[in-house]
C-alpha cells in the first residue's frame, strides 16, 4: 500500500479496527478513511453502497463485527449470525463493485472445527463439525471468508482473510456478560480486590486449553498481510503457545494484585476443550508475535484503569 492510499478501516471504534488504526499511523499511513456505526450502518445495503461508491477506498480492513463470549453467543444466535453475515456481505460486495484493489476480512479461530487436530492448520477449515456454543458466530465468519475467495476465483480479485485467536488489549469490551475470558477476568478479579471479597467464581473446571494474541501485534500483522500476502486461503494469527483458563485466572489475579481464592463453577460450559493456532504460515510469511502475555495483560489492565466507560459496556 502506497503511504497515500485510501484505507477504510470498518470497525475503527472496536478493539481490532482501533488497533489497526493505531498500526498504519505508527508506519506512517496518511489516508485513512473511518465511519463511526451512526455515520454508516454496515448492516444496510443501500447506505453502505452509497458509502463505497462516493469515497472509493483502494483498501478495506473489515475488522467489524458482533461480538461476544460464550453467554452472548448462546443466548443470541440468531442476532450473531444475522448481523455478521449481513455486514460482512455488504462491505465485501460493495467493495468488489467499486474496485476495491484489496480487502482483508477479519474472522476467528472459532471458525475451525470443535475437536479439530492440534495446532489447528488453515486447511483443517469444514473438515468436521463447529462448536455449538458460537456456530452461529463461526458460520457467519466462515461465509465472509468463502466469499472473498470466490471473489478471487470469480473475478480475480485479490481478497485475504486473516483468523486470529482469542484477543486482548487496549479498547476491549470489559462488560461483566458480554465480554470475552479474559477481559472478563480482568474485571472480575479488579473488582473483587476493590471490594475486599475472600474468593472469586470463574465458569468451568478451569482445564480448558487457550491461546492469546495482544490486539497490537495482531494489527502489525494485518498490515504486514496486506503488504506481503495474497492467496484464497486464509492466514492464521496466534502465538502459537497455549495456557489452561486456570493458569490464566491466576495470571490475571497476580497482575491486578488480588490475593483470594479462585473457586470454579463447573455447571458452567468449558466451551472448546483446546483452541491452539498452527502459526507456521504466518512465520514462513516473516512474521512473529511480539508481545508476551503477562506483559499484554499488563498493558491491558492500565487500559482498564484509565477507561471511564469500562462499568458501562
Amino acid at each position: 500500500m502506497e503511504k497515500n492510499a485510501k484505507i477504510y478501516v470498518a470497525g475503527h471504534r472496536g478493539m481490532v479496527g482501533s488497533a489497526i488504526v493505531r498500526a498504519l499511523e505508527k508506519q506512517g499511513y496518511t489516508n485513512i478513511i473511518t465511519r463511526t456505526h451512526k455515520e454508516l450502518d454496515l448492516t444496510r445495503q443501500d447506505a453502505v453502497e452509497e458509502f463505497f461508491a462516493k469515497e472509493k477506498p483502494e483498501y478495506v480492513f473489515l475488522a467489524a463485527a458482533k461480538v461476544g463470549g460464550i453467554e452472548a453467543n448462546q443466548s443470541a444466535l440468531a442476532d450473531f449470525m444475522y448481523e455478521n453475515m449481513i455486514l460482512e456481505m455488504n462491505v465485501i460486495h460493495a467493495a468488489w463493485k467499486n474496485g476495491c484493489k484489496k480487502l482483508e476480512f477479519l474472522g476467528s479461530s472459532c471458525i475451525y472445527p470443535r475437536m479439530a487436530p492440534q495446532p489447528m492448520k488453515e486447511s483443517c477449515l469444514l473438515t468436521s463439525e463447529l462448536e455449538k456454543t458460537n456456530e452461529a458466530y463461526a458460520l457467519a465468519k466462515i461465509s465472509g471468508l468463502k466469499y472473498c475467495e470466490f471473489l478471487n476465483k470469480q473475478y480475480g480479485t485479490d481478497y485475504i482473510s486473516v483468523m486470529p485467536t482469542n484477543l486482548y488489549g487496549p479498547n476491549d469490551n470489559y462488560h461483566p456478560t458480554h465480554s470475552h475470558v479474559l477481559p472478563a477476568m480482568l474485571r472480575r478479579f479488579h473488582e473483587a480486590k476493590e471490594a475486599g471479597l475472600e474468593k472469586v467464581t470463574c465458569w468451568g473446571d478451569g482445564s480448558p486449553l487457550r491461546e492469546f494474541l495482544y490486539v497490537d501485534d495482531l494489527a502489525d500483522m494485518c498490515v504486514f498481510l496486506m503488504n506481503n500476502y495474497s492467496g484464497d486461503e486464509t492466514v492464521n494469527a496466534g502465538t502459537g503457545k497455549e495456557l489452561t483458563i486456570k493458569e490464566l485466572a491466576e495470571t490475571i489475579a497476580r497482575v491486578v494484585g488480588y490475593e483470594g481464592e479462585i473457586e470454579w463453577d463447573t455447571s458452567k460450559p468449558n466451551g472448546t476443550p483446546r483452541k491452539l493456532l498452527d502459526v507456521s504460515k504466518a512465520a514462513a510469511l516473516g512474521w512473529t508475535y511480539k508481545t508476551e502475555l503477562e506483559d499484554g495483560i499488563r498493558l491491558a489492565y492500565d487500559d482498564f484503569l484509565n477507561n471511564p466507560m469500562r462499568a458501562e459496556r
